[in-house]
């Protein structure tokens, strides 16, 4: 059993200084207290308390690093059962699995280090390659490929320890990953991930077993782990998932409170069923799942799924402030104005692309917001979106002085003008769907749009 908040509180230097992020010592003892704080956050604390409270202060999953340098994420320290109550921290980690006898290994090698996606400033993309052992005497060979191309994370998949020992040393600093130690390898895993500061993957023939062996690699010396409860159909695997991770949160069981490992390669063969399988283990309660045989359109829906479950859902999803040039836009190109809504702005832009009209797209800081819901908060109004134009220096950019609006915000016409006088506001469509009809049959030498 845990320390309470105020016995925490009692050994916390009590400066209210809020550098930990919360307001005051007591406040923080009691997110210490329910698993949702780190002890390190406080700059202040002594060593003894830090010794004390280890035990109490530690995060209820632990988390762990995989790869390296720009490429290295994180999985774990999950402090929640469901987003709204906080936010889910760190994402599902996505490793595609590779054989080391695969004729076309460099190939599809280059061809998942290539997946990448940008969305929303983000850069989204597979985390780590997972070389399986079938052929010994390439395993150290393929190990090595991966590492000298990518400083994405490397999983060594083979049960043999002989396998691991001969290929880990070629992923030395990249965070491995061993899978798996079982009940009948697991004392030579520990071993060898201990002397090479690797994550071992602990698999079990059920939940219960795994516990058993984490607590038993845990006691050898080996603490970076992940949980495998060795169940292969869906059903059952996500009920290991969800009891896992209320063990760990709810009843700080150490044993399972480590990330957890998700083998849809294991759980079907086709690569459609696959990405189908991952996508529930990534809303719940996945922290490495492994494809095998998928192409770059089975990942690319994981990947954004990935992103949405992984923000914060008291912040909505937004883009950066400014004009953005959609279908390389001249001086005669239309101006048009939204706001910073992830959504609003990429169904905006992807109606524009498909209109293949030249558009300067001005996108305002609404903090957020949708079209209607940032006007009706005061943040997509006329004395917002004037100053934020004039600065843009879109105008500049055109022969014309025409700004069109949304059709949703047609009474800010007037207003805006009013606040750039030499600027005539134009009333778009209501639905970005009757876009391209719109601005196919836009002319700058007209105040009126006739479709």
């Amino acid at each position: 059993m845990g320390l309470s908040g105020l016995e925490i509180y009692k050994k916390l230097p009590q400066t209210n200084c809020g550098e930990c992020d919360v307001p005051t010592c007591l406040a923080f003892a009691m997110k210490l207290a329910a698993g949702q704080a780190e002890l390190a956050k406080c700059p202040h604390v002594s060593d003894e308390a830090k010794a004390e409270l280890a035990e109490s202060s530690a995060l209820p999953i632990k988390g762990i690093k995989i790869g390296s340098g720009d490429d290295e994420v994180k999985i774990g320290e999950e402090t929640v059962l469901f987003r709204h109550e906080k936010r889910f921290e760190n994402p599902t980690a996505i490793a595609v699995v590779l054989s080391d006898d695969d004729s076309d290994f460099d190939k599809k090698l280059d061809e998942i280090l290539g997946i990448s996606i940008d969305r929303i400033g983000l850069t989204l993309s597979v985390d780590a390659i997972a070389v399986k052992a079938t052929d010994n005497s390439k395993f150290a060979a393929a190990v090595e490929k991966v590492a000298a191309k990518s400083g994405k994370g490397i999983v060594l998949v083979s049960e043999d320890p002989a396998a691991i020992e001969a290929a880990i040393s070629q992923a030395a600093n990249k965070n491995p990953i061993i899978a798996s130690a079982t009940a009948g390898n697991w004392e030579k895993m520990a071993e060898i991930a201990k002397a090479n500061n690797a994550t071992l993957i602990v698999k079990g023939k059920n939940l219960d077993e795994a516990a058993e062996l984490s607590e038993k690699i845990s006691g050898a010396g080996a603490e970076n782990l992940i949980i495998d409860s060795g169940a292969r159909d869906l059903a059952t695997a996500l009920a290991d998932q969800t009891n896992t991770r209320r063990l760990a949160l709810k009843k700080k069981f150490r044993p399972l409170g480590f990330p957890t490992a998700v083998m849809a390669n294991e759980m079907a063969t086709d690569a459609v069923e696959q990405s189908a399988i991952a996508s529930t283990f990534v809303a719940k309660y996945g922290g490495l799942a492994f494809l095998e045989g998928v192409k770059p359109a089975h990942i690319y829906p994981l990947l954004v799924e990935r992103m949405n479950i992984y923000t914060d859902p008291q912040r909505p999803m937004m883009v950066d402030e400014g004009v953005y040039e959609i279908n390389d836009p001249g001086p005669d190109s239309p101006i048009l104005v939204t706001t910073n809504f992830s959504l609003t702005y990429f169904i905006v832009a992807s109606e524009i692309e498909a209109s293949r009209v030249g558009v300067h797209l001005a996108v305002h800081n609404s903090e957020g917001l949708s079209v209607l819901t940032a006007w009706a908060a005061g943040k997509f109004v006329s004395e917002n979106i004037a100053p934020f134009l004039q600065k843009s220096g879109i105008f500049e950019k055109t022969n014309h002085k025409k700004l069109i609006i949304p059709g949703y915000v047609a009474q800010m016409s007037g207003e805006i003008e009013a606040e750039l006088s030499d600027i005539k506001v134009q009333v778009g469509p209501r639905e970005a769907g009757d876009l391209p009809k719109f601005l196919k049959a836009w002319n700058p030498a007209k105040d009126e749009v006739t479709a």
